[in-house]
């Protein structure tokens, strides 16, 4: 088929090195080449990254920048905590995605319309993310802005590793996550809009040069209210559908995940649908335990049960996640 993928972030741009060896792909990027970059703060598991990089003929070991041994959780400005850490690590993303991409057909800097793309090509990946440019509007979206910067310092640099600071009510979080000696990521992400404020309060605090400022959106709408999933010729893939896991706000690998369920029902567009649907569904409670929390509805006795899948679906995949899943951990986070 001739294949058109909208969106060249970890999901659009894994697609086309799945896709290109059996389909003639051509991607399309809203930013220019040369302004690329992304929100996500570049953290993800280790070994979950390395089996399906290898997928793409990627070798995922030579892209790790830091690799994590402790995750430094602070709430509330009151409890410090650290969990340990079972492949947590930074890699450089922007570098990753261009060689999944290299040697394909990308369209840099265009946006085109869906009618001229609807008569080019037999099939249409939106891999927009949060702006779900050619799939009709979510059926009950959910999204929180963010803020990043990228911070080079002279000299010491201000943690060890990485650190997450939960908001009140978990409305949200800042995140420090190391990329070299003297580089970091630091941002937020909060419904209540503190983001910005807590950002630059952490970079007064510790210094540090800014080489680089992004920010949109990020969707916390699980896939159950990101429907419709496809719509004539347009088949969405990612966060475009709601794949970011909402207690973290990670999406790199539930992404690449969804792009290899699509891959495995290409040109069935509702098995895909019932699939996803499936295998996100512990999602859904998980978004339900979040805007309990933000909403300052709570209650552990109601949602025990709920609290309990989360704990082991989590734990079940202390690989995935890249560190070690406690309960106790769980009550912490729940009770900020």
């Amino acid at each position: 088929m001739k294949i058109a993928v909208c969106g060249m972030g970890v999901a659009g741009s894994y697609l086309m090195a799945r896709l290109k060896e059996n389909h003639e792909v051509v991607g399309f990027e809203r930013m220019t080449e040369e302004n690329h970059d992304s929100i996500c703060a570049w953290g993800s598991s280790k070994s979950k990254m390395q089996e399906l990089c290898k997928k793409a003929d990627i070798d995922f070991e030579k892209y790790i920048i830091h690799d994590g041994k402790n995750l430094h959780i602070e709430i509330n400005d009151e409890h410090k905590f650290d969990i340990k850490l079972k492949g947590l690590c930074t890699y450089d993303k922007i570098r990753i995605i261009r060689d999944m991409i290299k040697g394909c057909k990308v369209h840099y800097g265009v946006t085109p319309k869906l009618s001229d793309l609807e008569r080019d090509f037999d099939l249409i990946v939106d891999a927009t993310g949060f702006y779900r440019m050619y799939l009709p509007k979510p059926s009950n979206d959910f999204y929180l802005p963010t803020y990043q910067y990228k911070i080079e310092y002279e000299n010491k640099v201000p943690m060890d590793d990485f650190y997450v600071k939960p908001f009140r009510g978990i409305t949200g979080y800042f995140w420090y996550f190391p990329l070299s000696k003297n580089l970091a990521h630091i941002g937020a992400g909060d419904y209540r809009k503190n983001h910005v404020k807590e950002t630059d309060e952490f970079l007064k605090k510790h210094g540090g040069k800014i080489t680089k400022t992004v920010g949109r959106p990020i969707r916390l709408a699980t896939p159950d209210r990101c429907e419709p999933f496809y719509h004539g010729k347009v088949v969405g893939v990612g966060e475009s559908i709601g794949t970011v896991y909402p207690l973290l706000g990670e999406g790199i690998i539930p992404s690449m995940i969804c792009a290899d369920i699509f891959i495995k029902n290409i040109g069935n567009n509702e098995k895909y649908r019932k699939e996803v649907l499936t295998y996100f569904a512990i999602y859904s409670k998980v978004l339900k335990f979040v805007l309990s929390k933000m909403k300052g509805e709570f209650s552990f006795v109601k949602q025990f049960v709920d609290l309990m899948s989360i704990f082991r679906y989590m734990k079940k995949n202390e690989d995935r996640f890249g560190m070690e899943i406690h309960m106790r951990d769980l009550v912490k986070v729940a009770k900020a």
